[in-house]
């Protein structure tokens, strides 16, 4: 059963949220998964996860960011102004509010509190960053996770504070976005602390399972074994799945799973289950 929300932030922002859940049992566990950059909740696998999960006994929420780009038609970057402004600070943000609308009982009053959060790619990143913040959260997994955020050359930055802005190439739309220099300065001036992904991911104290294909041209497999460099191994699970890239084989819109990623699926029920 999949359900629709909006939750308006308290900077006055919207996210569109979707729910699923198998039934009505107040009991199950929380799953809250964490889209990436030119990601969106209606992408790809996100709402096959979501029935995945809650076919297994999950209260799954997915969520769009609100400065994602994507706004009523739930498909499509529309939304490119908002785009353009979006910062990594802001998307900890409301991925807390997010949590916390959840311990609030905005989606009803849940028996158990229990939260589990999957994050992907750069929402790999946002998911570690909140979670070190956020104590309601149990474990975390994060899938093709970046290990750092300031992903530009000197040039690409020089360039992008002369003009203000810098376009990068949605390569499925052939949209060119426009990002504007908030990001760059956001990341500039929190890197050494509160987006710092390896003090947040050293100080997590929290299970955690870090998933990456090694064939990902998008993140390279290196920055997962930064990130468990980083972790605490005794709480950390380390899966790599082999042969596949950055949304590990599964393109959208949505044709269907395969072996490797219902792989990864299994990996990750079963890390919840135990550690949820």
């Amino acid at each position: 059963m999949k359900k629709d929300f909006i939750l308006k932030t308290k900077k006055e922002n919207i996210l569109r949220i979707s729910t699923f859940e198998q039934n009505d049992d107040k009991t199950n566990l929380c799953l809250i998964y964490v889209h990436g950059f030119k990601g969106f909740k209606d992408w790809g696998f996100v709402p096959y996860i979501g029935n995945y999960f809650a076919d297994r006994g999950f209260f799954v929420i997915t969520f769009n960011f609100s400065h994602n780009g994507v706004g009523e038609v739930l498909t499509e970057f529309d939304e490119l102004e908002k785009f353009a402004k979006n910062t990594i600070s802001l998307e900890v943000e409301e991925l807390n509010e997010v949590i916390d609308s959840y311990t609030g009982n905005y989606f009803g009053e849940r028996k158990n509190k229990k939260i589990g959060v999957i994050g992907h790619s750069r929402g790999g990143a946002i998911s570690i960053l909140a979670v070190a913040q956020n104590k309601s959260v149990n474990s975390l997994a994060v899938w093709a996770s970046v290990s750092k955020l300031d992903r530009y050359s000197e040039e690409e930055k020089a360039s992008w504070r002369k003009t203000g802005f810098i376009v990068v190439l949605n390569s499925r739309t052939n949209q060119k976005m426009k990002l504007n220099l908030d990001l760059l300065q956001d990341i500039e001036n929190n890197k050494n602390d509160k987006l710092s992904i390896e003090k947040a991911t050293k100080y997590l104290n929290r299970r955690l399972l870090i998933a990456h294909g090694d064939k990902d041209t998008s993140v390279p497999f290196s920055e997962a074994k930064d990130l468990y460099s980083w972790a605490n191994n005794e709480l950390t699970s380390f899966c790599e799945i082999p042969g596949v890239g950055h949304t590990f084989d599964v393109v959208h819109p949505f044709s269907g799973s395969n072996p490797k990623f219902e792989m990864l699926l299994e990996k990750t029920n079963s890390f919840f289950n135990n550690y949820l």
